[in-house]
């Protein structure tokens, strides 16, 4: 995939446009973002624009062009998600990489996010707008382990802005990423100050790599306070004279990454056979108890549920009959039925927290998602879609999990919607193939979208079979619950369904998921033992 890096002059810019490489891209070309007037700090909620007098040096160093636009926009749509809106800064980024995209023929988009759902939403608003790839290899990485990594991987940082507890312009101004990876490690743990500065703790820029041809040298720079404040103050260096210095043996991109760990949910591997080998066959075991009748046009199962008292009600969708229609015409039909008989009880599309999609013939799964994207499009739901044996005549059925909060402001805030939405290419989990979302999550319950054994740097199904597909699969699930609510684990669970294409599976995934149940449960034991002791240790101190 062709590539633009949109780089900060950061380090975590420069560390995914390495994991990019690593992957197999090729970045083509670097983008960047300017402050107007040379203002060194901006008040931006997206950019980083301290060291931006440095960037045009990033073009010679790596040997690419570079594309720089002037920040017009300022920060007005604040809010969880973001569409197009006149006047943001945001629109600053969709117009300088609809530029590039229009000369550099690219198809992805290099992102150094780790942690922020503000930027990671903005960028991918932009991306989907230019039909463009986000590349987010860092996303919701450990930050020791990312750091140590950068380290280890010859990233060469400079500490340009401090803004935390902890951390003082005079001090700590000028030193690199190695001098200060002790220190950062010790206030993340007094503090609870992120290790990469996710917070915006710190800022870095960055003066030599493995990409680099040339390394950056900072000849002059002085100390600018932002802020005296007794606690947190916060200053950045301005980089006043900066050269290029040749490197005497620098490797091609390509060849200078091997210091590169491979995702860690690449290396998921279920080495048991106790059940022999497996032969994949191309349909799940479904029990299936619906009929269709072809005396009528259009099936209305009308099958709905009891409202819950938290507001959940499931209703079992409208089914079209083939008989003679394009599979296009069946989805569109079944798709506008399931809007209508949604009204009649109040609800809208919008309304949908989980969807099930079965389809009888997955080879008909690109038609079918082509129309139900059009359908769903900011905050989708959560999706599982399965190939099943559905009755004849009937090539798709979908089965939804809807939600309206009331009107009261207590039943409003226990029931507010947040949804994990992620479509970025990363390491983390398997970016969303379409319009769904990873989950969804209704005051305190999660509704997680189905998962497969999808490496998420690749998107290609894991190697070995049903024992792995299954770690992995669960492996996602952990992930995705963890980062829709901190400290959810598999064990928090209350309905898990699983599907597998032969029922001589089902031993096998039965032994994975009690395992990493077991697993689950032994470190949540332990962790509460271990305050439990330092609880009685305090209190024994307490008492002497």
């Amino acid at each position: 995939m062709r590539v633009i890096a949109l780089v900060s002059g950061g380090k975590d810019s420069c560390y995914n446009m390495m994991q990019c490489v690593a992957a197999g891209h090729e970045v083509v070309a670097l983008a960047n973002l300017r402050p107007a007037n040379h203002k060194d700090e901006l008040d931006s909620y997206m950019y980083q624009t301290v060291g931006h007098e440095a960037i045009d040096l990033y073009s010679e160093a790596i040997g690419l062009p570079m594309y720089r636009r002037t920040i017009k926009g300022s920060s007005l749509a604040i809010g969880r998600d973001y569409t197009e809106c006149e006047g943001d800064e945001v629109e600053d980024l969709y117009h300088l990489l609809k530029q590039i995209k229009e000369k550099e023929r690219v198809e992805g988009v290099s992102v150094g996010a780790i942690l922020s759902d503000y930027q990671r939403v903005r960028v991918e608003n932009v991306c989907k707008r230019l039909n463009l790839q986000p590349l987010a290899y860092l996303w919701r990485r450990n930050q020791e382990d990312l750091l140590r990594e950068m380290i280890l991987s010859n990233v060469q940082a400079t500490i340009i802005k401090v803004a935390a507890f902890g951390l003082d312009p005079e001090k700590h101004l000028g030193k690199t990423l190695d001098q200060m990876e002790p220190y950062l490690k010790q206030i993340s743990q007094e503090y609870g100050v992120h290790v990469c500065g996710e917070g915006g703790e710190y800022e870095t820029f960055t003066l030599d790599c493995p990409l680099f041809r040339k390394r950056i040298v900072v000849d002059s720079s002085d100390v600018v306070m932002h802020s005296a404040d007794a606690f947190a103050p916060v200053g950045y260096l301005r980089l006043l004279k900066l050269h290029l210095e040749d490197k005497a043996h620098h490797l091609p991109s390509s060849g200078a990454l091997g210091v590169l760990p491979p995702c860690s949910s690449c290396v998921i591997q279920e080495t048991s056979t106790e059940n022999g080998d497996y032969k994949e066959i191309s349909k799940p075991q479904v029990t299936w108890d619906l009929t269709a009748s072809n005396s009528s046009d259009t099936v209305k199962l009308d099958h709905w549920s009891v409202k819950t008292k938290k507001g959940f009600q499931w209703i079992s969708g409208p089914s079209i009959p083939m008989e003679g229609k394009s599979i296009n015409d069946a989805t569109r039909q079944t798709f506008s039925l399931l809007q209508v008989e949604l009204e009649m009880k109040d609800y809208t599309l919008s309304d949908i927290v989980l969807l099930h999609l079965y389809i009888k013939d997955i080879s008909d799964f690109g038609i079918i998602h082509s129309v139900y994207q059009s359908y769903f499009n900011l905050n989708p739901p959560a999706r599982v879609c399965v190939e099943a044996p559905l009755p004849d005549g009937i090539s798709l059925q979908v089965d939804c999990l809807v939600h309206k909060s009331e009107s009261t402001l207590q039943d409003i805030t226990q029931g507010q919607k947040e949804v994990m939405h992620v479509q970025s290419i990363s390491h983390w989990a398997p970016a969303n193939i379409g319009p769904y979302s990873q989950s969804v999550k209704i005051g305190d319950e999660i509704f997680c979208a189905g998962q497969i054994g999808l490496v998420p740097c690749t998107m290609q199904l894991i190697e070995g079979g049903v024992r792995p597909e299954a770690a992995l699969s669960l492996n996602h699930v952990q992930k995705i619950l963890q980062a829709t609510k901190s400290g959810t684990k598999l064990s928090n669970i209350l309905l898990a369904n699983c599907y597998v294409t032969d029922k001589k599976y089902i031993a096998a995934v039965q032994n994975i998921w009690q395992k990493a149940i077991k697993e689950d449960i032994e470190e949540f034991q332990a962790k509460r033992n271990s305050e439990t002791s330092g609880d009685k240790q305090i209190l024994k101190c307490a008492r002497e």
